[in-house]
C-alpha cells in the first residue's frame, strides 16, 4: 500500500481504505461546522489498556499530523501515530460487526469488540 506524505514530508500513519473515506464524506456533510475533520488516534482506556478514537472535530492541536484523503481532511496526533503506525482504518456496511475498524499491527491483543487493544512489547 502506498505511504501518503503530509505537507511537512511527515509520513501520515495511518492508511485509510475507499470504503472508510466514502463513509467520513457523508459524516462530514451532515456535520454544520465548518471546517470539520475527522480525528483519529488512541486513548488510555477500553478493556484492553489503550482505546481507539475516532471523532470529528475542529480544534486543531500543534502536535497533529494531517492529510487530505480526496477532499477529506484527517487528523491524528503525534503521541497516537506511535501507536497507530502502520495501521489501516477501514469501514464495513455488514449488519452484524460492522462499521469503522481499525487493523492495527501494533495491537499484541484487541479487545473482543474491537474498541481496543494492548499495544504489541517490544521484546516480541
Amino acid at each position: 500500500m502506498e505511504q501518503t506524505t503530509t505537507a511537512d514530508n511527515e509520513i501520515f500513519p495511518i492508511s485509510v481504505t475507499e470504503k472508510a473515506i466514502a463513509q467520513v464524506k457523508r459524516l462530514v456533510a451532515k456535520d454544520p461546522r465548518p471546517d470539520v475533520f475527522l480525528r483519529l488516534g488512541v486513548k488510555g482506556g477500553g478493556c484492553s489498556g489503550l482505546e481507539y478514537v475516532m471523532k470529528l472535530d475542529t480544534n486543531h492541536k500543534a502536535v497533529d499530523i494531517e492529510h487530505d484523503f480526496d477532499g477529506v481532511k484527517i487528523v491524528c496526533d503525534a503521541k497516537s501515530a506511535v501507536y497507530l503506525r502502520g495501521s489501516t482504518f477501514d469501514y464495513t456496511g455488514n449488519l452484524i460487526g460492522g462499521g469503522f475498524k481499525f487493523d492495527n499491527p501494533n495491537a499484541g491483543k484487541s479487545c473482543g469488540c474491537g474498541t481496543s487493544f494492548t499495544p504489541r512489547s517490544s521484546n516480541s
